[in-house]
């Protein structure tokens, strides 16, 4: 008998060892467009541990088949495992079988690791026909979508809007206490207040009104002379100045009549002093009061 070539010899020697390779293969049925296939194969042989000199290169296969990049992973028991996956790319129109392709994997010890064909079922997501029959049709109704639960937020919006009442009904409380406040304790306000309620600015309570409004922010009696010493202390009427040097020759006219420098007895309002802008002259004095206060 002829003795075999020592090449022929060793690639039989390493198909015999390759054959002993452990793989576990991915379940052969129930497959459709974008599962994922695993194949695993064990990375010893003998007892011995085997590393792979290049791993399968991830490419497209074939119509229905794209393989992934392979990796090493480790099991529990601490044994290494090259594994592939192969991703389903194609939905047939029917059942149909295909076959994961065989590998056969050179090694650094030179024993190749060997993975045999591997044949699946793929099929599609939806049969072609459908049967017709009760609810199985080719095309169901919309299904109505479930409302949300509101009552929560309804509730939430009920505080809040509550809470904003609060606030408001607060603010007009604090503003109605201030305005009543300033009215009964700062002098021009307290003068506009009443100045409101006598209504005609040409009857002499009127006038005796912003006197003595003038006379309490003062804290002494003004007159005409004395004016300057009231704009020193109150500076915030300075502006008003020209307005309240009129008003006290205004007021001198119409209380005493011009005689020899002596008070008389007062006189009938003229048409002149009727039209003085009284009102507009305290509401100016007041808001130059608020805003000195603030």
């Amino acid at each position: 008998m002829k003795r075999l070539p020592a090449a022929l010899l060793a690639l039989a020697m390493a198909a015999g060892a390759a054959a002993a390779s452990t793989v576990e293969q991915p379940r052969a049925f129930g497959h459709v467009i974008g599962d994922l296939l695993t194949q695993r194969v064990l990375l010893e042989q003998d007892g011995q541990p085997l590393q792979p000199a290049a791993l399968p290169a991830a490419a497209r296969i074939d119509l229905w088949l794209e393989r992934r990049p392979p990796r090493i992973e480790s099991d529990a028991e601490g044994r290494r495992w090259l594994a592939i996956d192969y991703q389903v790319i194609n939905a047939p129109r029917a059942l149909t079988a295909i076959s994961l392709p065989a590998l056969s994997i050179a090694t650094a010890s030179g024993v190749p690791l060997s993975l045999p064909a591997w044949a699946v079922s793929i099929g599609p997501l939806t049969p072609v026909d459908v049967l017709g029959e009760g609810d199985l049709q080719l095309l169901r109704p919309d299904r109505p979508v479930a409302p949300l639960p509101t009552h929560a937020a309804e509730q939430q919006m009920k505080l809040s809007l509550l809470a904003l009442l609060a606030v408001i009904a607060a603010w007009f409380g604090w503003w109605a206490w201030r305005n009543r406040r300033e009215a009964q304790q700062l002098p021009f306000a307290s003068a506009w207040r009443e100045l409101r309620r006598i209504g005609d600015p040409t009857s002499p309570e009127a006038w005796r009104v912003v006197h003595r409004a003038l006379n309490r922010s003062a804290g002494r009696v003004v007159h005409g002379a004395s004016l300057p010493q009231l704009l020193a202390d109150a500076p915030y009427l300075r502006p008003l100045q020209p307005r309240l040097e009129d008003f006290y020759r205004e007021s001198t006219r119409r209380f005493f009549a011009e005689s020899a420098g002596a008070p008389a007895a007062p006189t009938a309002p003229t048409a002149r002093n009727a039209a003085y802008p009284l009102k507009p002259l305290c509401r100016a004095l007041r808001d130059a009061e608020k805003r000195h206060g603030h």
